[in-house]
C-alpha cells in the first residue's frame, strides 16, 4: 500500500495517505508533472517510484476522511462473509470518522477467522468479534502520538542531555 500502516489487530491492518496537496501546488500542476514521463514511453520515471497518490484531491472537495474497505476471497471465502464484514468496516469506520484525519484510510483483513468457531457467516458472534476487534483498529489509531523523549530519542536527533 503506498500508505502507511496506522495499526494492525490480529485479523486486520489499517493503511492511510494523506490526501492534502503541499503548499503552493495546484491539483492540475501536480497531475502535470506526475503525469510526464522524460523519454515519451508512458513509464514512470526513476525518480517518481517514491509512494505518491494515484489522483489528486482539491482542498475544498476532501471534507473528511475517506474510508474504503479490502476484504480479499484469501482470507474470507464466502461473499456473503466478505459482505458482512465490509459492512462492519463501514460501520466501525463512521463511529470513528470526527476523529480521524483527512486522509484516504483503507481496512484490509489480513487473516481469516476460524471457520469452526464462527460456522455462519452472519451469526451474532462473527458480527461481535468483528466489531470488537475493528473498534481497537480505529482507537489505536485516532489517538494522540507521544513523542519519544527518552535517551534513545536524544541520541537520535543528536541533542546532548
Amino acid at each position: 500500500m503506498a500508505g502507511g500502516t496506522v495499526s494492525r489487530t490480529p485479523h486486520f491492518a489499517l493503511h492511510r495517505l494523506g490526501l492534502v496537496l503541499p503548499d503552493g501546488e495546484t491539483p492540475k500542476a501536480l497531475a502535470e508533472e506526475t503525469s510526464q514521463s522524460s523519454d515519451g514511453s508512458g513509464s514512470v520515471p526513476r525518480e517518481q517510484h517514491a509512494a505518491q497518490a494515484l489522483f489528486v484531491v482539491a482542498a475544498h472537495e476532501n471534507a473528511g476522511p475517506w474510508l474504503g474497505a479490502m476484504v480479499p476471497k484469501r482470507w474470507a471465502r464466502r461473499a456473503v462473509t466478505r459482505n458482512a464484514i465490509k459492512r462492519q468496516i463501514y460501520v466501525a469506520g463512521a463511529d470513528f470518522e470526527s476523529q480521524l484525519p483527512v486522509a484516504a484510510h483503507v481496512v484490509r483483513l489480513r487473516s481469516t477467522f476460524d471457520r469452526k468457531q464462527f460456522p455462519s457467516a452472519t451469526s451474532d458472534a462473527l458480527k461481535a468479534a468483528v466489531r470488537d476487534e475493528l473498534r481497537q483498529l480505529f482507537a489505536y489509531a485516532v489517538r494522540p502520538q507521544k513523542s519519544p523523549k527518552g535517551p534513545k530519542a536524544q541520541k537520535a536527533s543528536g541533542e546532548n542531555p
